[in-house]
């Protein structure tokens, strides 16, 4: 989501030759082929197939296998997206070859370093020569780790060029016999599925949920794997629907139609907050304060008994005021496009050649 703008704004450009590295940390077809299709990205130039691991292995393994890439294309610049551990080993190969980063969604933090995907965003900000953020606490916090402010570019949300590109066509598309009002739940991170005891006070809270509105919970397939292991994804009432993972049209539609949405995710909060739709994160914290500040997103941390009675405000008619954050207008890829080609690394690619 975050990629296919870039890739294709910089299409649109003279002079410009693009690779596209597909790492496979996301390698099922439910979660990385149909978005591929669906956000209309091409075939990758290169897949690294790494697969599953643990942190240290799957980030080994991309930068074992993502090197050779980086010496055989010889990139001007390499663009890495948000904070997985592709992000970080990416960063790393490029920054040790001497190979100019540019990242995509920097600056965002939860100042919990607990989560691996919080270290992810620190260390690929000091390594990046370009730090393209998506709101302005991006650029504090950037600020305050002593980021350079010339590497540093507010350009907006590119989340927000998926979603403007295609939410008209996702509502076209989706052919969902939906009712009238319903709450959407999504669960992927660790401290929600792999702790077996918390994983199961979320799904008996949307159980009990169910009972006053339905609920849809398309399954990430760890946590569905999960959720038989502790033996509840047996016998559940019509108002619980767990679905297959679904395409980025398909969950679009189902965000925007639904009543509220539940959630672990980061990019969901956004969606959300753009969409007006109320999102209740289960989570302690967020690296997207903005959109709590200014969107439509409450943090519920690990309290049900909150998560529920949210829920009921929300299903009694309450809605908190919201605005859109500034540059969430669908053009934050062409900002990018223009720094890229037409500003600072098309003028120092000039320079390095004439000094050459």
């Amino acid at each position: 989501m975050k990629a296919a703008p870039v890739l294709r704004a910089l299409a649109s450009r003279t002079g410009v030759r693009q690779t596209l590295v597909h790492t496979g940390q996301h390698y099922d077809s439910k979660m990385s082929d149909v978005f591929f299709s669906q956000l209309g990205i091409p075939e990758p130039d290169e897949n690294l197939a790494v697969g599953s691991g643990t942190h240290a292995v799957q980030t080994g393994e991309i930068m074992i296998r993502f090197e050779p890439v980086v010496l055989e294309r010889r990139p001007d610049i390499v663009l890495v997206y948000g904070d997985v551990n592709s992000t970080v080993a990416c960063a790393l190969v490029c920054a040790k070859l001497g190979v100019r980063v540019g990242h995509v969604e920097a600056g965002l933090r939860s100042f919990d370093r607990t989560m691996p995907e919080e270290i992810n965003r620190i260390v690929t900000d000091q390594l990046s020569d370009l730090l393209f953020t998506p709101s302005t606490d991006g650029n504090e916090n950037l600020a305050n780790e002593g980021i350079a402010p010339e590497k540093v570019h507010f350009v907006g949300n590119v989340m927000i060029d998926t979603l403007v590109r295609l939410l008209p066509i996702a509502r076209e598309q989706a052919q969902l016999n939906l009712p009238d009002r319903y709450v959407l739940a999504t669960l992927h991170r660790p401290s929600n599925v792999d702790e077996s005891a918390m994983l199961e006070r979320i799904f008996r809270a949307l159980l009990e949920i169910s009972t006053s509105i339905p609920v849809l919970f398309p399954v990430h397939p760890r946590t569905r794997k999960r959720l038989g292991d502790l033996g509840l994804a047996t016998d559940l009432p019509a108002s619980l629907h767990l679905l297959e993972p679904q395409g980025y049209l398909q969950f679009l539609a189902l965000q925007s139609s639904a009543t509220a949405v539940v959630t672990d995710s980061g990019g969901i909060q956004e969606e959300t907050t753009f969409l007006g739709v109320p999102c209740l994160t289960l989570r302690e914290n967020t690296e997207r304060p903005i959109t709590i500040t200014m969107g439509t997103n409450v943090l519920i941390g690990r309290d049900m008994v909150r998560l529920r009675s949210e829920l009921q405000r929300i299903v009694g008619g309450e809605r908190r005021a919201s605005k859109m954050p500034p540059l969430w207008d669908g053009r934050a890829a062409e900002r990018i496009a223009d720094l890229l080609t037409g500003g600072i690394v098309a003028s120092e690619l000039e320079e390095q050649s004439t000094l050459a």
